[in-house]
């Protein structure tokens, strides 16, 4: 099975090229334009690339643009496109609107243009955000309202829209997941838990964004990279799956807060924070984002990893692989 993955070389994506390395036979192609978020480093780092790597094949393109005839060719016929391949930094979003709608709705288009003419089947790789802040024992189900609060999640709402409509018009099988915060080995140093990791090793202060009365600390369901990658995988061995939603969903809800103390814990260092309202400092940020998972669950999938495991393993490696944190 040949698979083309979008965003290959980005943080979600590389974990995907691992898990399909170790659990199957695919031939993977992997097409990304290695921006700041992007690294072929974390691809080459993967325990199983090297005696794999006549597996994996590398494309240059930015989605911006359309795929052109000689990279349509060069690729060649594919059984899936695995769309990870995105803009997702939401305090970016706020700031250039623009470019988070051309990445994610456009550049989702012309993707989706290629795998019309390919006809070939897509996993489109969405986000919790879409629905907007969760109110306390609220979790949203696949198909229930959107309501973005910033330009990122509106743009992956777009994108989203955009692979309906291909399904509904061209009958394109399109697979939509949503997923939580997703941590793991060789994350940008711009995400939570790797800056926490780098302030609690300095002794500095993190931030621990909070509601307007600073005590109640915003809170996520995290899951690693991958039981995400896995859970994708389940998806694309399931007939048929195409055609509907299915939300991603961490084993356990954990304050930012927790998630600090955890870390620090692991770190054996002392926690130093603040909390801070983010209402104030973080306009666009929702204090709690929460997902239904009984979908996934119902078809037979759960976490292979536990969240404790998984973010102790993830923090001592961080550790060990400190160039990781620069940035």
């Amino acid at each position: 099975m040949r698979t083309l993955i979008t965003g290959g070389a980005g943080f979600i994506g590389h974990h995907f090229v691992e898990q399909a390395l170790k659990n199957s036979d695919m031939e993977l192609l992997l097409l990304d334009r290695l921006d700041c978020s992007s690294n072929l480093g974390r691809v080459r780092q993967i325990d199983s690339f090297e005696k794999n790597r006549n597996r994996i094949k590398f494309f240059y393109h930015d989605l911006k643009s359309p795929v052109s005839k000689q990279l349509y060719e060069q690729i060649g016929q594919v059984d899936w496109v695995i769309h990870m391949g995105a803009s997702t930094h939401v305090d970016r979003s706020i700031e250039y609107p623009m470019e988070f709608v051309m990445d994610n709705v456009v550049g989702t288009t012309n993707l989706l243009e290629y795998a019309r003419k390919r006809e070939t089947k897509v996993v489109y790789f969405s986000t919790d955000e879409v629905f907007g802040p969760a109110p306390p024992d609220k979790s949203y189900k696949e198909w229930d309202r959107y309501n973005s609060g910033n330009p990122y999640s509106a743009s992956k709402a777009g994108g989203e829209e955009m692979c309906l409509a291909f399904a509904n018009t061209y009958k394109l099988p399109v697979i939509i997941t949503h997923c939580m915060n997703v941590f793991g080995e060789r994350q940008h140093p711009e995400k939570f838990i790797p800056m926490t990791i780098k302030k609690i090793l300095a002794g500095e202060t993190v931030t621990i964004h909070s509601d307007r009365t600073k005590t109640i600390p915003g809170s996520r369901f995290y899951i690693h990279a991958r039981n995400v990658a896995d859970a994708v995988m389940a998806l694309m061995s399931i007939p048929g799956t195409e055609g509907d939603k299915y939300n991603i969903v961490g084993e356990k809800e954990v304050s930012n807060l927790q998630m600090a103390e955890q870390i620090a814990k692991i770190l054996d260092k002392p926690l130093n924070f603040e909390m801070m309202d983010f209402h104030s400092s973080r306009p666009g940020h929702d204090l709690r984002y929460a997902l239904d998972g009984k979908k996934l669950a119902e078809m037979g999938w759960s976490p292979k990893i536990s969240f404790e495991k998984s973010l102790e393993k993830t923090v001592l490696w961080t550790v060990a692989h400190k160039e990781w944190l620069c940035g």
